[in-house]
């Protein structure tokens, strides 16, 4: 086996054995699921660079350079073909996506295959080991050896070239390494944690290759400090059709975090009726139940029926959201009852729904806290609390989901706020101490 850094620098001599300049890149064709190498690129006299064919001028190689078929005088110089690449210029030290570990990683080294006459490429080397053999390739034995003796064995980490999926052509941002499954392929989640991972101009790139749907879940997945910069990075028409197509709660927290200009345009542009739920949404205070509920749920009447209210669910778009609850309502608008889908599947279609209807609701306010809100949800093992305002009417919901986010957010500020005391209180212990310790010092001193 060969590497790709064992090769750089080292001599390029001609038939005769005279040295003509040194290693600077080696390429590929993308075609091949293994590729060979096709061409020699190395720094002549004065690190003039050339270019020549792989096949018809090199004869042997190894880590100690390159041998050419042909005399200094006879070598015709080519140029970079459309579909090659340059490993060394293109892929080393640059950042792939590692869609099996949901990381970003970057190509440290690349391993090649020597078979007979011709050099493939095998894989990217994204471990440490690339690092240290970077670095020196005794470097990189030393620390293997001393690693085998602690029984910590400092294993290879190699994502194969079958598996690295070349999305940009050019290849001046990124390239995905697509290991058993290819970015489309992947929960929204999963995507969502690779995004965040990428600088801006890298995640741009890869947006550019998710279709609307892919692309509008990824965003609803995104942490929130990511989701408006994304949105603001994307054209105003692609950006309105992703916010259009979101849940209203979250489309409204990413509007929220927009410039003005930026948000009134995509709300222009996304249609009346949307934007107007969207603005109604950003009406309320952040950190609210107003603020967290979303206006997409199910509402039916007390003389409406079962078989009724079961057509409505079937009649619901692929895309709403899951229905844990119908919420029933009076003949002015008043939240009234409540019904889990089991009683609707249980219960004969012509009942009505005032007689099989749960009373006894759980709801909140608009301007309560969140904390509060996803506190109750807990409390009352809820997969969404109803909010109403002060005459009962139904005004949104607040889903399981949205509370464990403010519970989770909850706990990773009671972490920091925890380590902030330990931390204090470590200092405290150091400095009592210390002035003991000091003190005695300079009474020593003196004496």
């Amino acid at each position: 086996m060969l590497y790709l850094s064992q090769m750089l620098g080292e001599p390029v001599v001609d038939i005769n054995g005279e040295k003509i300049g040194s290693i600077s890149d080696l390429a590929i064709q993308t075609g091949e699921m293994f590729p060979r190498i096709t061409s020699l690129a190395f720094l002549g006299p004065g690190k003039v660079p050339f270019m020549i064919s792989w096949r018809k001028y090199v004869d042997t190689f190894s880590e100690e350079g390159i041998k050419l078929k042909v005399d200094r005088t006879a070598i015709r110089f080519s140029y970079l073909q459309p579909d090659e690449v340059l490993l060394a210029r293109d892929l080393l030290n640059r950042q792939i996506v590692d869609t099996q570990g949901m990381k970003v990683v970057r190509v440290n080294d690349l391993k090649l295959s020597i078979s007979g006459s011709q050099l493939r490429l095998l894989g990217a080397e994204v471990g440490m080991r690339g690092i240290l053999r970077g670095l020196a390739p005794w470097v990189e034995k030393a620390v293997v050896r001393v690693a085998k003796l602690f029984h910590k064995p400092l294993d290879e980490k190699i994502i194969a070239w079958n598996y690295i999926d070349l999305l940009d052509r050019d290849l001046s941002k990124v390239q995905l390494s697509v290991t058993h499954t290819r970015l489309e392929e992947l929960h929204p989640a999963d995507v969502a944690d690779i995004l965040e991972q990428l600088d801006p101009k890298q995640r741009a790139n890869v947006f550019q290759h998710l279709d609307d749907a892919q692309a509008g879940e990824a965003i609803s997945e995104m942490e929130e400090e990511f989701q408006a910069d994304v949105i603001d990075g994307l054209d105003d028409a692609r950006a309105s059709r992703l916010l259009r197509d979101m849940d209203p709660d979250d489309a409204a927290d990413i509007v929220g975090d927009l410039p003005y200009e930026k948000a009134e345009t995509l709300l222009r542009l996304m249609g009346v009726e949307n934007a107007a739920e969207i603005r109604h949404l950003l009406g309320y205070k952040e950190d609210t139940a107003g603020g967290l509920m979303t206006t997409q749920y199910v509402a039916m009447h007390t003389t409406d029926t079962v078989g009724e209210t079961i057509e409505a669910l079937r009649a619901l778009d692929e895309d709403h959201p899951t229905v844990s609850y119908v919420y029933v309502l009076d003949d002015y608008e008043k939240l009234v009852g409540v019904l889990s889908l089991r009683t609707l599947v249980l219960t004969n279609n012509d009942a009505l729904l005032k007689d099989i209807m749960f009373d006894d609701i759980i709801t909140s306010l608009p301007e309560d806290p969140e904390e509060e809100v996803a506190a109750d949800i807990s409390k009352y093992d809820l997969l969404a609390m109803p909010v109403v305002d002060e005459a009962g009417r139904m005004l949104g919901i607040v889903t399981v989901d949205d509370a464990m986010d403010v519970i989770e957010d909850d706990a990773e500020e009671g972490k920091w706020r925890l380590s902030w005391v330990q931390l204090i209180a470590t200092c405290c212990v150091f400095v009592a101490f210390l002035i003991p310790y000091t003190s005695l010092v300079m009474i020593l001193a003196k004496h």
